[in-house]
């Protein structure tokens, strides 16, 4: 009987990844509603914390308050506790926690690291956590000291804090900022529009941070050895190159013709860089064109690389896609990159991945849009930028009733945890049906 009940009541790696989200979620909406997290030492209403929490912990950026006037240092440090958790993983964060207190790793955690942190094999996944944790807290270190010069000139002692919570917020692909001031809130960058260190700065933690610690890892053992490297990590690599430059050029020709010269290609460069998960802004997002607003949709949609600190569909995600057309178009079985051949299973994950977020996104803005009433542009733009785990807005967030909150609450759990991990945890333990018979149908 007990047997029976054990087995009855055990949980699958996936239903894990999302219990520890969840439970991580409401021990900071707990913390953020409390009245000493916020400056006017008022309470914070749980659904507002929820939001934050919520935004925080699936590394968005989106927010119902502007992060520097409304929370005070212990909001903000419990903010920032919330965006490292979420951009480690709280996964690795548990298992690390294991590790160091000197305990045994189990079969199933290490089959939930697997799942969390997208490694391909069980082997080894244990010492792979420890690289992430350490590459981390080096990365965000030495971004804390780049950046804590300027600050420091600009907000005196106060900028210590201010490059310590940028830098991780950078690098976990958060988009929280400390920028705003009484009357000129949800600045994010801007006041460093110019500043192309600065910019560069950001940029790299935010490129760092997105493109994965399975990349970062071939990079540390193979340095320049290209041919080395997994097939993977080329195509993180190629991909993101593309997703960086090619938006990048577009705006600096259709956008921010007004500014000099290279402040134009720092600013071009920053939002492309930004768009795909990070949620900064150096720019008024209100005054872009429609098509640059369109292509910045899609760049929050595709987000960064797997085992990353980035949310989104993934580069991978796109790259296999395109691939898989590529060869339909030249009448090839099967995808391929670098001569190695993509099997039917990837590419069908691929794809159920690509119709859950465009699901996702269209049926979120149109909810939004039909509840709160406004154009379905903006509102597309809002959930793209949720369920991306982006937190780039266009301003309306902060007005939205609680029926849309709460549909941008649901869209950043799911952009971060991911749609097919939500999918196998509820039909973990389900049968598999037999194979039906085939029969054609056409397509296209």
């Amino acid at each position: 009987m007990k047997k029976t009940e054990r087995k009855r009541f055990s949980l699958s790696p996936f239903q894990l990844i999302i219990l520890g989200f969840a439970g991580v979620i409401l021990v900071g909406a707990v913390l953020l509603s409390l009245p000493f997290a916020s400056r006017s030492g008022e309470a914070t209403p749980f659904g507002e914390a929820v939001f934050t929490s919520t935004s925080a912990a699936c590394v968005t950026g989106l927010v119902v308050h502007d992060t520097a006037t409304y929370w005070s240092p212990f909001g903000q440090a419990v903010i920032l506790i919330l965006i490292q958790i979420g951009g480690l993983g709280v996964v690795t964060v548990a298992s690390s926690l294991t590790v160091m207190a000197g305990k045994k790793v189990s079969l199933l955690q290490r089959s939930t690291m697997q799942e969390a942190m997208s490694t391909h094999k069980i082997g080894g996944v244990v010492k792979f956590s420890g690289f992430v944790v350490k590459a981390t807290f080096i990365v965000e270190a030495i971004g804390a000291v780049a950046l804590a010069p300027v600050f420091i000139k600009d907000y005196g002692a106060r900028g210590i804090w201010k490059a310590v919570f940028h830098s991780v917020s950078a690098f976990c692909n958060a988009g929280f900022d400390i920028m705003g001031e009484e009357g000129a809130p949800y600045r994010s960058l801007t006041p460093y529009a110019s500043s192309g260190y600065v910019g560069a700065v950001i940029m790299i933690l935010i490129v760092v941070g997105g493109i994965g610690f399975l990349t970062w890892r071939d990079v540390a053992e193979h340095k320049f050895r290209l041919k080395k490297y997994s097939m993977q990590s080329k195509v993180v690599l190629m991909t993101s190159a593309l997703l960086i430059i090619l938006p990048a050029i577009y705006l600096f020709f259709a956008e921010y013709g007004g500014l000099p010269a290279g402040e134009r290609v720092v600013t071009s460069l920053f939002q492309s860089v930004t768009t795909r998960t990070a949620g900064f802004n150096t720019a008024d997002l209100t005054t872009l064109t429609g098509a640059s607003r369109l292509m910045m949709i899609a760049l929050m949609l595709v987000g960064g690389s797997p085992g990353s600190t980035a949310g989104g569909m993934k580069t991978t995600t796109l790259a296999v896609l395109v691939s898989s057309a590529f060869a339909v178009f030249r009448r090839r079985n099967d995808a391929s990159f670098f001569g190695r051949r993509i099997t039917e299973t990837v590419v069908k994950n691929a794809a159920a991945v690509f119709v859950m977020y465009a699901v996702l996104f269209l049926a979120g803005g149109a909810a939004i849009s039909a509840v709160e009433g406004l154009p379905i542009g903006v509102c597309l733009f809002e959930t793209a930028s949720a369920v991306g785990t982006v937190g780039l807005t266009l301003g309306v967030t902060p007005s939205l009733g609680a029926a849309s909150r709460a549909i941008l609450i649901l869209l950043m759990f799911l952009g971060r945890v991911g749609a097919l991990t939500m999918v196998y945890a509820a039909l973990s333990g389900s049968k598999v049906p037999s194979r039906y018979p085939v029969e054609d149908i056409t397509v296209g």
